[in-house]
């Protein structure tokens, strides 16, 4: 059964929502501390999350922003805005789809589940031995232990595994840390590379990751093999 995250403060929507995604065979737990967000993606792994725009405190856009500072998650917007700027903003914050109110909840259960598919066509962990790299969650798991991960570490290190026991460059690293809002340069790479080490080396691996000087860097599988 896939859980959805519902955060929505309207509560006759909020139960509409929710008995009819029952019906199909969805979970939905809804958020009701908005100030447990981080908390509460990690504690139930939702397969997606269901955000309004309109919100208490803070808007959507806000709540979004913060989704994706940790999770990859899909999202969909839910809005009684209907601005074609709105919608837009949504989605360069990170959105996978978008629905305006008064809306058919069966189209929105076709969204879900369109929006599921596309999700489903990508890898969601990776995994060499006892090692796991969640890609929903940007979880590192390793044996008993799990480390989370911030939005840098966790594209850095899902490059290097998805490469193990191959060089990846400096400037494959830094493309993949760059984005339209955010400048990175040689030393924003070496101190997250940093991080991904010490918290790979708190799960009990050491030396996973080998530098090749003026070139880039190594993730060696030889080593989580002789743990």
């Amino acid at each position: 059964m896939s859980t959805i995250l519902l955060i929505e403060d309207n509560e006759s929507l909020q139960k509409y929502i929710q008995e009819y995604l029952n019906a199909y065979g969805f979970e939905v737990h809804v958020l009701n501390d908005y100030d447990t967000l981080h908390k509460t993606i990690s504690a139930v792994s939702p397969k997606l999350i269901l955000l309004d725009v309109t919100l208490p405190k803070y808007d959507g856009f806000y709540y979004l922003k913060l989704i994706r500072k940790h999770f990859s998650i899909p999202v969909i917007m839910i809005s009684a805005r209907s601005e074609e700027g709105d919608q837009i903003r949504g989605m360069e914050l990170g959105a996978d789809d978008y629905v305006t109110k008064p809306f058919s909840v069966g189209v929105l259960l076709a969204k879900i589940n369109a929006v599921l598919r596309r999700a489903d066509t990508f890898v969601n962990c990776y995994s060499i031995d006892d090692l796991t790299l969640c890609c929903d969650t940007m979880i590192v798991k390793y044996k008993d232990k799990s480390m989370e991960l911030s939005k840098n570490e966790y594209k850095i290190l899902h490059a290097l595994i998805k490469n193990a026991g191959q060089i990846v460059s400096r400037e494959r690293l830094l493309e993949e840390l760059w984005d339209d809002v955010s400048f990175v340069d040689d030393n924003t790479l070496t101190v997250n590379i940093t991080r991904v080490k010490k918290k790979l080396l708190d799960l009990g691996l050491e030396n996973c990751i080998s530098t090749r000087r003026g070139v880039g860097y190594v993730f060696d599988t030889f080593t989580i093999q002789n743990v």
